[in-house]
C-alpha cells in the first residue's frame, strides 16, 4: 500500500508513540528483510499524514543490535516515505551536549559492528557506493533547524554522533577515545539506519535526544546511569518535539 506521507519519524528509547497523531491505523508491510521492529503507525498531524515507528518496538523488546534497520526503512519507503526523522535517545560528551539538550548532529561515525548495514547484501542484488561525506541530509537538517527555531524550541545545531554496538553502556576509556576522534553524542542506533536510509535515497536527520552524561563525562565523572533518569530526561527533552513537528509539517 502506497501512502502519501508527508513525514516519516522513527522514535527511539522512551519515544514509542506519537500521541499527537490523529486517525492513526497501523501497516505492517512485508518486506523481502524480514520482519519490522512493530507496526508503522499512520496518521495524520495538522492535517498532513505523518507514519510513526517504534525503532526498539512498542514494549522495547528490541536491543540496538538486533533491530531490523534494512525492514523498518524498506517498510517506510514501501508505504510512501521520502523524508525521515530519526529520533535518537543518546548521551552526551562534550559540553554543549548535556542532559535534555537536543541537537541535530551533522557528522557520524561508526564504531558499531556486525550488523547487516547494506542493502547489497543478497546475492544478485547491484552493488551501491553511495555519497556519505553527509551522512545526514543537509536540505532536511536545516528543515529541522528552521522549525526548531520557528516553534521557539532549543536546538543544537551540529555535533558528531558515535555510533555503538551496545546494548551495554561504553566505558569511561571507550567514552574518552570517542572524544579524543571527535564525537559530541554516543549513541546505539544511528548506524547502519542512516547508511541504509542514503542507499534508498530518502531524506534521512537526526534528532538526538541527550538523556544523559556518557561515562566519565560531565561534571560527576563517577555518575551511575539508571534507566530511570534516562526515561525522565528524555521525557523532558522531548517534549518540545510536537511543536517542532509542527512547525516542519507546515513550512
Amino acid at each position: 500500500m502506497h501512502l502519501d506521507i508527508d513525514l516519516a519519524v522513527i522514535g527511539g528509547t522512551g519515544l514509542y508513540q506519537l500521541a499527537d497523531l490523529q486517525d492513526v491505523e497501523p501497516h505492517q508491510p512485508v518486506t523481502r528483510y524480514g520482519a519490522l521492529s512493530g507496526p508503522v503507525r499512520v496518521g495524520t498531524l495538522d492535517g498532513k499524514r505523518v507514519a510513526f515507528l517504534a525503532r526498539h518496538g512498542e514494549g522495547h523488546s528490541v536491543p540496538p543490535h538486533r533491530v531490523n534497520y534494512r525492514a523498518n526503512l524498506s517498510a517506510l519507503q514501501a508505504l510512501g516515505a521520502t523524508r525521515v526523522l530519526a529520533l535518537n535517545t543518546v548521551g552526551g560528551i562534550t559540553e554543549r551536549f548535556g542532559p535534555r539538550v537536543l541537537a541535530c548532529p551533522d557528522q557520524l561515525i561508526d564504531y558499531t559492528w556486525g550488523r547487516v548495514s547494506t542493502y547489497c547484501e543478497e546475492e544478485g542484488t547491484d552493488v551501491l557506493h553511495v555519497d556519505f561525506g553527509d551522512p545526514y541530509t543537509p536540505v532536511l537538517r536545516r528543515r529541522v533547524l528552521d522549525a526548531a527555531a520557528s516553534a521557539g524550541v532549543t536546538l543544537v545545531d551540529g555535533g558528531c554522533y558515535g555510533a555503538t554496538q551496545g546494548p551495554r553502556l561504553e566505558t569511561r576509556a571507550e567514552i574518552a577515545r570517542m572524544r579524543r576522534d571527535g564525537c559530541d553524542l554516543v549513541g546505539m542506533t544511528g548506524m547502519p539506519e542512516a547508511g541504509l536510509a542514503r542507499e534508498l535515497g530518502l531524506d534521512y536527520a537526526c534528532l538526538a535526544i541527550v538523556a544523559n552524561w556518557a561515562a566519565g563525562a560531565g561534571p560527576q565523572v563517577d555518575e551511575v546511569i539508571t534507566f530511570e533518569d534516562v526515561l525522565d530526561n528524555v521525557a523532558a527533552a522531548s517534549s518540545g518535539i510536537p511543536a517542532l513537528l509542527r512547525a516542519m509539517l507546515a513550512g
